[in-house]
């Protein structure tokens, strides 16, 4: 069993970490920023180490503090939550050199996922539905690309290969408008994330945005948590995420999930992941797969009742899964609403001071949060502050505690989004579950 985890990461999920290796009787080591000093995972972790200043490249981006401080404070396993390093098969590589545990998935397998065609490639290989398109790095003369994209119609959907996070993407609707599209998506890319290769896929113009959570150990076992609806989403970037998701047959969902269970143990994959899809016309089209844990995952946890995070630690401590897949049910409804701090109108960025912070409460109601009253939210990292989560009897219900859970929760001090939300959830299309991933950015134009 892992006895002491370095926790590569900041916020809340640094602190969602925390919790579950104290569940688990593991201790913790929490790596910071020099801004970092007094948030609640740091204060609260056996030790802590600063291993940089604000900027992320200098301390959570940076693999030889991280593996330096592992070193120096023992332990003997890195998780390194979302975002970040989470899926660097470079940094996966290099912790398991140096003999550490990686929570997380082998770097063999980020490699091949990391990579937009050769996971693509490889889920076509094991059965798994993917979206037409040019499987391969487009070339860098428009009139080649031009050639390809005819054959699978306009309008086409360029992407970074080694892109993620709603970076580096951009929807090309006529012919003339191609050359430009790959200029800029291009130079996003190389920016973004230190490459500009591009490869392009059909662009579907009414779908949803389906995700399948799945669990897997080292000993060939998998199983799927059901569905995430992740269609609310702001230029690529989730707004609102649920389980379960509006108007799709369970039976549907069971059958993807099998798929996708199938495919982690052809592929050998460990730990927790997600499978992405696009949903349209009663068909689901992979786009990637998120080689750890989720932002969303609560609502999981909510509706399954599995702590997602503890078994990641109990897979990597080389545990077999005491779940099968008929040991999973699904109760209810959850949704989760990202509170970020940024203004609800403009979304310019909004850090600074806050003053006061109350978190709602009640039955069926969670908050994962690293925010407390006096907090200064820092201007260097995601403007994520907070996740509310809710779990009903049923989506009605689970809308209606939710509003009561925003109108109850108190930041001042700073502009967050809290406003949108409302406006969301009382929304016709949203009520109705009649939406698709255009339909945020549609009503935002609007008001």
């Amino acid at each position: 069993m892992i006895q002491k985890v370095l926790i590569a990461n900041r916020g809340e999920i640094a602190l969602r970490i925390l919790r579950a290796c104290k569940k688990l009787g593991i201790k913790t080591v929490a790596v910071h920023s020099t801004v970092d000093r007094q948030l609640p995972h740091v204060k609260m972790a056996d030790e802590s180490v600063c291993i940089g200043s604000a900027d992320p490249k200098k301390s959570y981006l940076n693999i030889p503090s991280i593996i330096s401080a592992a070193e120096l404070t023992n332990a003997d396993a890195i998780h390194p939550g979302y975002g970040f390093l989470s899926e660097s098969a470079q940094f996966a590589e290099i912790v398991e050199s140096n003999k550490f545990i990686f929570i997380g998935p082998p770097s063999k397998v980020l490699k091949k996922m990391g990579d937009k065609i050769k996971a693509k490639t490889a889920m076509k290989g094991f059965g798994v539905p993917c979206i037409p398109g040019y499987d391969g790095v487009l070339s860098d003369d428009p009139a080649k690309v031009l050639k390809s994209a005819e054959k699978i119609g306009f309008p086409i959907m360029l992407k970074a290969i080694h892109g993620g996070g709603g970076r580096g993407m951009m929807i090309v609707n006529h012919p003339k408008d191609l050359a430009n599209s790959m200029n800029i998506t291009k130079s996003e890319a190389e920016n973004a994330f230190g490459n500009g290769d591009l490869y392009f896929e059909r662009y579907f113009d009414k779908p949803r945005h389906i995700e399948i959570q799945v669990l897997c150990d080292n000993h060939g076992n998998a199983i799927h948590l059901g569905e995430r609806d992740c269609s609310l989403q702001r230029r690529n970037q989730k707004v609102i995420e649920e389980t379960t998701a509006v108007n799709i047959p369970r039976a549907a969902i069971s059958k993807i999930g099998k798929i996708c269970t199938e495919a982690c143990k052809k592929l050998g994959y460990t730990g927790a992941g997600t499978f992405e899809f696009l949903y349209q016309d009663g068909s689901f089209s992979f786009i990637e797969m998120n080689t750890r844990i989720q932002v969303e995952h609560p609502v999981s946890e909510f509706l399954t009742g599995i702590d997602l995070i503890s078994e990641q630690i109990l897979v990597a401590s080389n545990e077999k899964l005491k779940l099968k897949q008929e040991d999973v049910t699904f109760k209810g409804h959850s949704i989760e609403c990202r509170i970020n701090a940024e203004d609800p109108v403009t979304f310019m960025p909004s850090p600074g001071h806050i003053s006061l912070f109350h978190a709602p409460g009640g039955p069926g109601v969670r908050v994962d949060s690293h925010i407390y009253s006096g907090y200064d939210v820092p201007p260097n990292y995601d403007s994520l502050i907070a996740k509310i989560v809710t779990h009903a009897e049923d989506r009605k219900t689970a809308i209606k505690k939710m509003l009561f859970a925003l109108d109850e929760t108190v930041i001042t001090g700073i502009k967050t989004n809290i406003a949108l939300h409302k406006r969301l959830l009382t929304s016709d299309f949203f009520v109705d579950g009649n939406f698709t991933i255009n339909t945020l950015n549609q009503f935002i134009n609007k008001n």
